[in-house]
């Protein structure tokens, strides 16, 4: 049965992904992003393979900006069935310049460089806006219409940071523990009124936000990048089409008892203890 499906933050190449899979699964597809050129270009590529897309700018900051997105959604696809939740990211003004603290740091004046000390409120505020606001908001604005509606379903878009917070990015970690949190609250919250939410929480893909941390130009491992590979049992990066699978199933019939799950994928990270 076909479904109207918003996903934000569907510009970048993890939910655009998801776009694309579940247009060829019949579905219509919402794709929000803060850059319309971005949008554009996924609904064009989904309609140019027979499926059925628009693109929206939206801000998933600013609420009156959801609600005009949404009356675009409505008005050309009808009312949203499933959200998903993908718009986030990091900031480096919420990241410290080396994994452990030394006393030595303390000296260390060089341009840009930043012990826990030096993080700068605003880059922590935004990275937990982006994160957890950003995906608040749009179920505040998408979520109504499914109240009492067969099948509507929520992905919020976790991390396996929200287990096991990785080093240096602790507003991004914390930030992604609050979006699992805030899944299990609402998928109780939403028990009685049939809209199911659950998250998924990916590994290390490579994206355009954390390409340059993890390769160096020539495409070999950054240091950072090595660890992860040597952290991960199944020896790769997950490939954006890893998420497929697990977001068709809990879109789906198929999991209609299942709510307030958070699911890693990561290869394994998460279970590997490094011995």
């Amino acid at each position: 049965m076909s479904k109207v499906i918003v996903l934000t933050g569907a510009g970048g190449v993890l939910c655009s992904t998801l776009a694309k899979a579940l247009a060829k699964k019949g579905h219509k597809i919402a794709v929000l992003d803060l850059r319309i050129d971005a949008a554009n270009k996924v609904s064009e590529d989904i309609n140019k393979e027979g499926g059925t897309a628009i693109g929206v700018t939206v801000n998933v900051l600013d609420k009156e900006s959801l609600v005009q997105a949404k009356k675009e959604v409505n008005e050309r696809l009808g009312i949203c069935d499933i959200l998903i939740n993908g718009a986030g990211g990091n900031h480096p003004l919420g990241t410290t310049s080396n994994p452990y603290l030394l006393k030595e740091d303390l000296l260390n004046n060089t341009e840009g460089f930043k012990t826990f000390f030096d993080l700068d409120p605003s880059g922590i505020k935004f990275v937990f806006d982006l994160n957890f606001i950003g995906t608040l908001l749009p179920t505040q604005v998408f979520a109504k219409d499914m109240v009492g509606k067969e099948g509507c379903s929520i992905l919020n878009i976790s991390s396996m940071n929200a287990f096991t917070p990785l080093t240096k990015i602790p507003a991004y970690s914390g930030a992604k523990a609050a979006v699992s949190n805030f899944t299990q609250w609402l998928a109780v919250h939403f028990s009685k009124v049939g809209i199911r939410v659950n998250a998924l929480a990916p590994g290390f893909f490579l994206t355009d936000q954390n390409r340059s941390l993890l390769t160096k130009s020539d495409g070999s491992l950054t240091q950072r990048g090595q660890q992860i590979i040597d952290q991960t049992p199944m020896g790769r990066y997950g490939d954006p089409e890893d998420l497929i699978g697990t977001t068709i199933w809990l879109c789906g019939e198929g999991a209609k008892f299942v709510t307030g799950v958070v699911i890693p994928i990561d290869g394994g990270f998460a279970a590997y203890s490094g011995v």
